[in-house]
């Protein structure tokens, strides 16, 4: 009898993705954005300052593009393959290093923050370039739309480190505008995605901000749960599961088939690159703003919200439905009125804010978000119901 030939081990070079779901490793990757999102919300609430709102925006970013980098990579390649999860794991290391140094990202951590930011970019490439050396227009397209702006940005976040004050500032929002302008300016042929993993990889980084902004609310409250901080804190729950419903309810839903439908190759990249990668970053940023606001509101229910963080709670909650106007206008050409007037709104409210309890404030914007969602249930009833039923059923 022949003996049974031994099974040929694993091969550890990465593999292309045929599933759409978003994979648990992914998921853990994720995980790691969460304590980003959390030092960035802590970096503006220990200087409520505009300069500190401006660094938290800043570090948010940078942060940003690097996660936006992973969704890429991993629409083409199983994370969990070969050695690719090896690399995750160095990547999710390095991230965490990062995240730990965005307290002292302008000041004495400053070159930890960003060597360990380069760590992370360059295991992103690395695993491009593995991936596609068979592809030679995904490799085009990986060394002209990343390469270059990513090795660029790394270096001028190193020479920030050197620098402070608003020169520092200034380098930094250039090594931003150059390494999300790479793939702005040299083009999407080559690139590939999984429309279906794309989109949800997206809607779960609007769940893990969202869930910041609960954390922030515990943070604010610091054990001392009055009968304020409760209302305050169910009126900030109201908010969020506000913020949720708007994009959840039917946006994410729409995007997501609108992506799918888009014709494979360069009009299926630019509408990702568009709609995902850029315009998710000021729904993101709204947010991290808002939970910059609750937590200032927790932390003193009674008292009116000074300048900056009236501006973050309402500002952030308008830079948000703002977003969702440009997102919606972006894949649809339709443009919200609504969700834009209610926007302007919000804005107006900032003088209001710094006059009157906290409290009020946000059950302003929880009674706000909450008629802009009943008077969207009602006039678009049928075509929300039809548009759910029909992505439901496929």
């Amino acid at each position: 009898m022949a003996a049974t030939a031994p099974s040929r081990p694993r091969r550890m070079s990465p593999t292309l993705r045929e599933e759409a779901r978003v994979t648990p490793l992914e998921l853990f990757f994720d995980l790691v954005f969460v304590l980003a999102l959390t030092q960035c919300t802590a970096l503006m609430a220990d200087q409520p300052t505009w300069e500190g709102l401006a660094k938290g925006m800043l570090v948010l970013a940078v942060m940003w593009w690097a996660w936006v980098g992973y969704a890429w990579l991993t629409s083409v390649i199983e994370p969990e393959e070969g050695a690719v999860r090896l690399v995750m794991f160095a990547a999710m290391a390095g991230l965490l290093i990062v995240a730990l140094c965005v307290p002292g990202a302008f000041t004495d951590e400053a070159l930890l923050f960003a060597g360990a930011y380069g760590v992370v970019r360059i295991a992103h490439l690395a695993l491009f370039f593995l991936t596609c050396r068979d592809d030679p227009l995904l490799r085009r397209a990986v060394f002209t739309g990343l390469t270059v702006s990513t090795g660029v940005a790394i270096g001028l976040l190193v020479l920030a480190s050197f620098l402070d004050g608003i020169p520092q500032g200034a380098v930094w929002a250039l090594a931003i505008a150059i390494d999300m302008g790479g793939p702005l300016f040299h083009g999407q042929d080559g690139w590939r995605l999984v429309p279906g993993h794309f989109a949800e990889r997206h809607g779960l980084i609007i769940i893990i901000a969202l869930g910041e902004s609960i954390v922030a609310i515990g943070i604010g409250a610091e054990g001392n749960v009055t009968a304020g901080v409760v209302i305050g804190a169910s009126l900030g729950v109201m908010v969020a599961a506000a913020m949720w419903w708007l994009y959840f309810d039917v946006v994410a839903l729409a995007a997501e088939r609108r992506l799918a439908d888009a014709a494979p190759g360069r009009e299926r990249n630019t509408m990702a690159r568009d709609s995902f990668s850029y315009l998710h970053l000021p729904m993101v940023a709204g947010i991290v703003l808002l939970a910059l606001g609750l937590k200032k509101t927790l932390e003193h229910v009674e008292d009116p919200l000074k300048l900056v963080p009236a501006v973050a709670l309402l500002g952030g909650t308008a830079l948000y439905l703002v977003a969702h106007v440009a997102f919606r206008y972006r894949n649809v050409h339709s443009f919200n009125r609504h969700r834009a007037i209610t926007a302007v709104l919000l804005v107006a409210l900032i003088p209001v804010a710094v006059e009157v309890p906290a409290l009020a404030t946000v059950g302003a914007v929880a009674a706000i978000l909450t008629l802009l969602i009943a008077y969207e249930v009602r006039r678009y009833a049928e075509a929300r119901d039809r548009l759910r039923h029909q992505l439901a059923h496929g």
